[in-house]
C-alpha cells in the first residue's frame, strides 16, 4: 500500500508531518511506500535532522503551499504545482492508493473532484467527521465539503456514512438521523422535510444499507444511539467548529476552577486519569482524519492544528479506507438501491 502526504499542508507543517510519518510507518509495516509531497530541500533537511532513514519515505517535489487562509479552488487553479495538487496526481496516477492532507480544506476537497472525480452515482462528495458520543463514535456528515447540498446528495451521505460505519467501525446496521431542528417528521425546512421524504422512502424499499431514525437534534450528536448524522456541509460544519470550540472553553474554565482553591487542586490531582481518559476520547488527534467520502480515490482531511499524533493517525485512517475496501462497497450500494 502506497500513501502520498501533503508535507506542507497545515498550521504546524512540515516538522509536525513529518514527525507523524515517521511515527506512522512504525506502527504499520503494511505501508510499502509513503510519499512525503513539498519543498524537497526543506523536507530532505528535516529527515536527516531527525534521524530518518526509513527506506519507505520517497520526497515529491513540489514547489508550491496552498495557504490556510487562500480560496481552495482558486489556489488549485493558480498553485498547480502545489504540494496538495501533486500528492493528490500521485492517487489519479495510481502511484498512491490514498492522499492525506491536514492543510487547506477546500484546496484538498477542490483537488480530489477535480482530479479524481466522484464515484459512479455520486454527484456530491462529502466530509465524515467522527464525533465521539456515549455508545461509541457518530460519523457528521457533511462536515464542510458541500454548503450548498440538495436533498439527494444527502441521501448518498446517509449510504456512504452507513458504508463506512459497517466497514470501517464495524457497526452491523448502522442508524442514520437527519439533523434538524426538532425531532417530530414535520420539523425542519422545506429543505429537510424533502431529505426526510427521501430517506424515509429508501427504507420502505428495503434496499437501504441502514436504519433511519428520522430528525435528529444536536444534543443527539452525543446522548443517542446513532452512527450517522447528515446535514448540508455549512450546517456540519458549524457544528463542528461549535463543538471544538466548546471543548476549548470548557477545558480552559475548569483548569481555572480548579486553580481557586488548594482542595480544587487536589481533586484534580485525584481525578487526571478521568480528565486524561475524557480528553483522548474527544480530541482530534486520536481521530486523525476524515475521509472525503465519494471521491474514486481516498482522501483523508486532518485538522489544521495538527500535531504528530494527528498526522499518524490519519495515516492510519488512510491505511484502514483502502485496506478495507470502503470505495468498492459504496458503489455495491449505490448499485444496490438503483436497481430496477
Amino acid at each position: 500500500m502506497n500513501i502520498a502526504l501533503d508535507a506542507m499542508g497545515g498550521d504546524h507543517a512540515p516538522e509536525i508531518n513529518i514527525i507523524g510519518a515517521r511515527n506512522a510507518l512504525k506502527l504499520y509495516k503494511d505501508i510499502d511506500q509513503l510519499y512525503l509531497v513539498g519543498d524537497s530541500e526543506v523536507i530532505g533537511h528535516l529527515i536527516k535532522e531527525h534521524g530518518i532513514t526509513d527506506s519507505r519515505i520517497k520526497i515529491v517535489h513540489a514547489s508550491e503551499v496552498v495557504g490556510m487562509d487562500e480560496s481552495g479552488a482558486k489556489a488549485l487553479r493558480r498553485k498547480k504545482n502545489s504540494s496538495i495538487s501533486v500528492a493528490t496526481d500521485l492517487v489519479k496516477s495510481g502511484d498512491a492508493h490514498a492522499v492525506v492532507s491536514a492543510g487547506n480544506t477546500g484546496a484538498a476537497v477542490a483537488a480530489a473532484t477535480v482530479k479524481l472525480r466522484t464515484l459512479k452515482g455520486v454527484e456530491r462528495a462529502g466530509i465524515a467527521t467522527a464525533i465521539p458520543n456515549e455508545y461509541g463514535i457518530c460519523q457528521l456528515l457533511d462536515a464542510g465539503a458541500n454548503p450548498e447540498a440538495k436533498p439527494q446528495h444527502l441521501v448518498t451521505y446517509a449510504l456512504m456514512g452507513a458504508v463506512y460505519a459497517n466497514n470501517v467501525l464495524g457497526v452491523d446496521r448502522p442508524r442514520v438521523g437527519l439533523m434538524s431542528n426538532g425531532e417530530e417528521d414535520e420539523k425542519g425546512t422545506t429543505f429537510t422535510k424533502e431529505t426526510f421524504a427521501l430517506l424515509k422512502h429508501l427504507e420502505s424499499t428495503g434496499r437501504a444499507p441502514f436504519d433511519f431514525i428520522g430528525n435528529v437534534e444536536g444534543h443527539d450528536l452525543f446522548d443517542s444511539k446513532l452512527d450517522v448524522v447528515v446535514c448540508d456541509g455549512f450546517t456540519g460544519n458549524i457544528i463542528l467548529k461549535t463543538c471544538e470550540a466548546t471543548a476549548k472553553a470548557m477545558s480552559k474554565w475548569l483548569k481555572l476552577e480548579f486553580k481557586r482553591s488548594p482542595f480544587r487542586i487536589m481533586g484534580a490531582a485525584i481525578a487526571r486519569g478521568a480528565f486524561k481518559a475524557v480528553k483522548k476520547k474527544s480530541s482530534y488527534e486520536y481521530v486523525g482524519g476524515s475521509p472525503l467520502l465519494g471521491v474514486n480515490g481516498v482522501c483523508i482531511i486532518g485538522h489544521g492544528g495538527s500535531s504528530a499524533l494527528a498526522i499518524q493517525n490519519a495515516i492510519r485512517v488512510a491505511r484502514e479506507t483502502v485496506s478495507l475496501e470502503v470505495n468498492p462497497h459504496i458503489e455495491t450500494a449505490l448499485t444496490e438501491i438503483n436497481r430496477p
